[in-house]
């Protein structure tokens, strides 16, 4: 198992946020992660990516076995946890190219990505367009040879055209070569192309849906809104 989250309790001040989360993801599955608006989607990500301003009142997280909870996050990237951001930091005056260069266990060219290769010789993000955001996010952690990748709302404010080239990249360098993959996700599009073999649905900081058929799910989501999923009726229109 890559990923194992059992009982997470975080805070931050005096607002719990996740409330006894538990999530498992077995080595090489696709994991999509669903929820609406301050569900703590957005805390998960920073409490994995081990972001001390989280506290952790309860609960722990297993890589690969080991106990990562309060690993600092080298640490977490050196075991093979990669995390491609919604909105990653401009770093002015630092080439993506000596940045890749840095931190690269496996060598990739932009052009694998069907990116031009001058994104390279630019610094990291500084007036990058959406879509070269995304690019350069899947380059760094394709890069870093991970175990498992989560990918933070990597779907925001793509068309469907960048969405399903996207979907590709992530398909072929990542999924097809059974790297464990979670994607979370608001509006729940990029599934249509990933397909993953569990759905989970977080309302309230509790996974309160873990499905095997996300069409079925997006399916009650989009007609129903989340309040069916938390009365645990996904199977009323059938499959």
């Amino acid at each position: 198992m890559v990923l194992e989250i059992k009982d997470l309790k975080v805070k931050s001040g005096e607002k719990e946020i996740l409330k006894g989360m538990n999530l498992k993801i077995n080595s090489g599955e696709t994991h999509a992660l669903l929820g609406p608006n301050a569900s703590g989607k957005s805390t998960l990500v920073q409490v994995l990516a081990g972001n001390p301003r989280y506290e952790i009142a309860g609960g722990s997280i297993l890589f690969n076995g080991l106990d990562i909870t309060k690993l600092p996050t080298e640490e977490r990237i050196n075991l093979g946890l990669a995390i491609a951001w919604q909105n990653p930091p401009t770093i002015k005056g630092v080439k993506l190219s000596k940045l890749l260069d840095k931190i690269s266990k496996k060598k990739i060219e932009p052009e694998e990505l069907g990116a031009n290769p001058g994104v390279l010789d630019r610094s990291v993000n500084l007036n990058f367009s959406g879509g070269e955001k995304k690019i350069s996010e899947l380059l760094q952690v394709i890069s870093l040879n991970p175990k498992l990748v989560i990918f933070d709302e990597i779907d925001s404010g793509l068309d469907i055209n960048k969405l399903e080239k996207v979907s590709k990249i992530i398909k072929k360098e990542l999924i097809d070569k059974n790297v464990s993959v979670l994607v979370i996700t608001h509006s729940g599009e990029i599934l249509n192309f990933l397909k993953p073999e569990i759905i989970n649905v977080l309302v309230d900081g509790k996974i309160i849906c873990e499905e095997n058929n996300y069409k079925r799910v997006l399916k009650t989501i989009k007609k129903y809104g989340y309040e069916k999923c938390r009365e645990c009726e996904l199977h009323a229109d059938g499959p």
